[in-house]
């Protein structure tokens, strides 16, 4: 990063997405946004171009990670749009809400759609699951083909290929959303009761972080899995993860405090950097290591659509941004 200033707005393309954006990424260098109308945005540049993947339909959820995105509708298609803009419909769940997706990095894909999982591998093979109760939140594991499966009362740990059941991390009440440290030593899910509940998945041994005054539903592991940061509250809530106990007996840092509610955060991908987008379409980034914050778009004296999604380039040059109200940007930092 260079030296920080007070303000990169200047350096911001502003982007006319004209829909709720739901996700965002690269594919290649090209910023690529999943849109709620069915479509999906290729921002290049002096260009726009619009693939449809979800004929009318609204698209739900969406994932970004290498050189695909993969898109769940309420059609029940999941369809992967690749670089190049060519799609391919890797399930249809005949009409019933993917409610959940996750990816990984060999080209594995799961989706849910109510209490039913998915998971197709790199070669095309799709096994099933049926969970205790409705999915909302799914996580590959960094390591080996296994996968976090959030639902009521817990997450469940399955590995695909085997025949063994799940694995059960308990705890009770209705958990939204699930995310594995990159080291693959803690899971930490979002519940329904604003706060978050983290297992060490060695031994099992619980951790609650509350304190939240809305639910939290955009987490980002730091590159070095020693942080983790959060949206629910008027500030970044990024929790300490370098010590065997994780947060256990620690307080979080606030990055961004501000009026308005942070609704997205990422981390960059190589630095202490998290970028954070607001209730009000702010997004600022900030440095943990001396709480140097910069402002990358304003909205000024009238609030805009909540941010609803962020993602740093591979290289960490570029921030991608989307909103509810169908705007959207890309800054590029200075080199």
């Amino acid at each position: 990063m260079a030296k920080p200033n007070t303000s990169l707005t200047d350096r911001v393309t502003p982007i006319a997405a004209n829909a709720e954006v739901v996700a965002c990424g690269f594919l290649s260098r090209t910023p690529v946004f999943a849109l709620a109308d069915g479509e999906i945005l290729f921002a290049e540049i002096d260009a726009g171009r619009r693939v449809v993947a979800h004929p009318d339909a609204v698209v739900l959820v969406a994932k970004v990670l290498g050189e695909r995105m993969v898109t769940g509708g309420d059609d029940g298609r999941v369809v992967e749009i690749r670089a190049d803009g060519s799609t391919e419909v890797l399930g249809d769940e005949k009409g019933k809400w993917i409610d959940a997706l996750a990816l990984r990095g060999d080209g594995a894909t799961a989706w849910a759609a109510g209490k039913n999982v998915r998971a197709r591998d790199a070669k095309g093979e799709v096994k099933e699951l049926a969970a205790p109760s409705g999915v909302r939140g799914l996580c590959f594991m960094p390591k080996g083909y296994r996968l976090a499966v959030a639902h009521y009362n817990g997450i469940s740990m399955w590995f695909p290929n085997m025949a063994a059941e799940p694995e059960g991390l308990a705890w009770r009440g209705s958990h939204l959303d699930v995310e594995i440290s990159p080291d693959g030593r803690f899971a930490v899910s979002a519940m329904q009761e604003n706060s978050l509940h983290g297992w060490r998945i060695a031994d099992k041994k619980d951790m609650r972080m509350t304190g939240y005054p809305a639910k939290t539903r955009s987490f980002s592991w730091s590159h070095d899995g020693k942080w983790l940061a959060t949206s629910g509250a008027d500030a970044c809530i990024v929790w300490p993860f370098e010590s065997k106990d994780g947060p256990m007996g620690k307080g979080p840092r606030e990055c961004g405090v501000r009026t308005a509610r942070v609704s997205r955060v990422a981390f960059h991908p190589s630095t202490l950097v998290v970028a954070m987008g607001y209730e009000d379409g702010w997004v600022m980034i900030s440095r943990l290591t001396d709480n140097a914050e910069i402002l990358v778009r304003s909205t000024g004296e009238t609030a805009g659509g909540a941010v609803t999604a962020l993602a740093w380039s591979n290289d960490g040059r570029r921030l991608m941004f989307g909103a509810q109200d169908g705007a959207a940007g890309l800054l590029d930092l200075p080199r």
